[in-house]
């Protein structure tokens, strides 16, 4: 059960953190403005350009609009690229690293993770997922948590923006910041009060998940900053441990590693979740910290 959409790595309510998965197609926004998804090119003291770094999305739906002239000539100038993971094509590979970390025998039934006010809302889920209770049995909570958050999804991965510009790198050199196991190991570790505090924020959220599930791409398509970083402190992120884990600690260990590469001959387009990106803890922010400009690119 838990494999059935295991090569999507984590789950929609994090999609402008790292890849999703989901069987719904959307459609398409009517009247929509030009898609102008966040990117920012980045240069040393003196003004020499050093990189680029654009927000990506890890789903969309296969009409969706994003490729912008800005975003081509960082791509077509970069001399390598930078992505979080860089097989996401070895879906096999994903599925078994996900199967080895997410099963664990001897677990409590699904509903008693959670409070007794959400079980409702969580069998109302399973339903809509197709799932049973039982499917999760020997499932640990968080990767619960992630199969649940797809269930009312929109995009599909296989569409998502970094697989797009990997494709695109395959004559280039292609380097990842953390690898498939890394970031699953991530949630693997998290305490369980934690993975609990996951499950309970999809369950509570999935009535307005499953009422607009395109809400982050319009977002995300929009390079609306503002409305990311808020997204950065909903939800699962809501909780400060879990935001800790799997948004800020991440970002500065990011940051240490991109900074050594930035300042190297080779000029790399660096793209990750969008969310990484903005607020007081992205990587905006952290890159200018180690003197870098860092100015969005219109």
């Amino acid at each position: 059960m838990v494999l059935r959409c295991a090569a999507g790595i984590i789950a929609p309510l994090l999609l402008l953190l790292a890849a999703g998965c989901s069987n719904a197609p959307g459609e398409p926004a009517r009247d929509a403005a030009p898609p102008a998804p966040l990117l920012y090119e980045i240069a040393s003291a003196d003004g020499s350009v050093e990189g680029w770094m654009v927000g990506t999305i890890h789903a969309l739906p296969a009409f969706a609009r994003w490729r912008t002239p800005a975003i081509d000539t960082a791509a077509k100038s970069a001399d390598l690229l930078v992505v979080e993971i860089a097989a996401l094509y070895d879906s096999t590979a994903i599925a078994r690293t996900f199967a080895s970390l997410a099963n664990s025998p001897g677990l409590p039934p699904l509903d008693q993770r959670l409070p007794a006010e959400l079980r409702p809302r969580l069998a109302a889920l399973l339903l809509r997922g197709n799932f049973d209770a039982e499917d999760f049995a020997a499932t640990e909570t968080w990767a619960a948590a992630l199969t649940l958050a797809r269930v009312d999804a929109a995009g599909d991965p296989a569409n998502g923006v970094d697989r797009a510009l990997i494709a695109e790198f395959k004559d280039r050199r292609v380097r990842e910041l953390e690898g498939a196991p890394a970031q699953l190991a991530i949630f693997d570790r998290l305490p369980e009060a934690q993975q609990r505090a996951m499950l309970a924020a999809v369950v509570k959220d999935s009535v307005a998940a499953a009422k607009d599930p395109e809400r982050l791409q319009r977002a995300w398509l929009a390079g609306d900053a503002k409305a990311i970083e808020a997204a950065t402190r909903e939800g699962v992120l809501a909780d400060p441990a879990v935001r800790e884990a799997l948004l800020v600690a991440r970002n500065r260990r990011w940051a240490a590693a991109l900074g050594p590469l930035l300042a190297e001959a080779p000029k790399p387009l660096i793209a990750v979740g969008t969310a990484h990106l903005v607020g007081p803890e992205g990587l905006a922010v952290l890159l200018e910290a180690q003197g870098y400009r860092v100015r969005r690119v219109s």
